[in-house]
């Protein structure tokens, strides 16, 4: 048998759910429930284009020129988006994870990112994928396994499905972000507006219709327990949410309009992350682990209607 584009497939099943989640990337290729597509996934003879479903490590999003610093000492790393400059979404969506443990509804994978260029620091990444009736539960943990501290960031990228013959356009978006990031040409940001009294104060929920949304939001409204929520609905009242943990500071919000047709605009990508664009850069909320220390960052999804 020929070996799939993305590795090994680990099939979770709960009641009527089921997700599948892969080897190479350590992402989530399909979520169903009920007999419908909560996710906008991809074939098991597809490669994930679009960062579909992918684990965003030891960054998430863009880092202008793919250079920071970082206890006084400069670090470049090769550019993964050439046609911007930028280097995007970490280093390990195309490198193997190998299965920890494992049962009918749950599999945690797990892979340690070796030192090399432009990241020369031993980075031990688990996820753990866990399915029942309510929905699909994803915990990320990181571990610096080596002898200096290190810089780290965070985020996974699902496209929530609009459902069968429509596209987000026809969807209803409820997001709870309060401040938006604004960006240049090459999608880095320039600044931080109040989302209220534009098009992007998402958080009372309007239909997406035209709207062109690729923006990172950070402020974001939290339920009691803590809980960030994002929630696509179509006009049967069906659909997907997504919620985050306060590990989460920062929430990328995509339409799809660049992705290429028959796909363009037909699922909602939903990033949980636990810092801005370009944070290696500047600093901002990168999380800074000590040698032997870790961070956990916990996010789900959940069927509607």
């Amino acid at each position: 048998m020929s070996v799939l584009p993305t590795g090994e497939q680990y099939v979770l099943r709960s009641a009527d759910a089921e997700a599948v989640v892969v080897e190479v990337g350590g992402g989530l290729r399909t979520y169903r429930s009920a007999g419908r597509d909560l996710l906008d996934g991809f074939g098991e003879r597809e490669m994930a284009g679009n960062a579909r479903g992918h684990v965003l490590a030891p960054w998430p999003n863009r880092l202008r020129d793919g250079r920071f610093r970082w206890d006084g000492e400069d670090h470049e790393t090769p550019l993964s988006e050439p046609e911007t400059g930028n280097a995007i979404h970490g280093l390990v969506r195309y490198a193997p994870w190998r299965v920890v443990d494992r049962t009918s509804d749950s599999v945690r994978l797990e892979h340690l990112l070796h030192p090399q260029p432009g990241y020369p620091w031993t980075l031990r990444l688990q996820v753990g994928y866990e399915l029942s009736p309510a929905g699909l539960r994803v915990r990320t943990t990181a571990t610096n396994e080596g002898d200096v501290p290190l810089p780290y960031g965070e985020g996974h990228h699902p496209y929530l499905a609009a459902g069968v013959g429509l596209h987000v356009d026809d969807c209803t978006l409820v997001a709870p972000g309060a401040t938006r990031l604004e960006t240049d040409e090459r999608a880095l940001p320039t600044g931080a507006d109040k989302v209220e009294g534009t098009p992007y104060d998402l958080r009372e929920g309007r239909l997406i219709g035209d709207l062109v949304i690729d923006h990172c939001f950070t402020d974001l409204e939290r339920d009691a327990d803590g809980l960030a929520w994002v929630r696509l609905t179509g006009p049967d009242g069906r659909g997907t949410a997504v919620w985050m943990d306060g590990a989460y500071s920062h929430l990328q919000l995509f339409t799809g309009d660049v992705v290429p047709e028959p796909r363009r605009r037909q699922g909602l990508a939903v990033e949980p992350m636990t810092c801005p664009p370009n944070a290696f850069a500047t600093g901002e909320s990168v999380i800074r682990l000590e040698p032997g220390e870790s961070t956990t960052g916990t996010w789900g999804l959940a069927p509607l209607g």
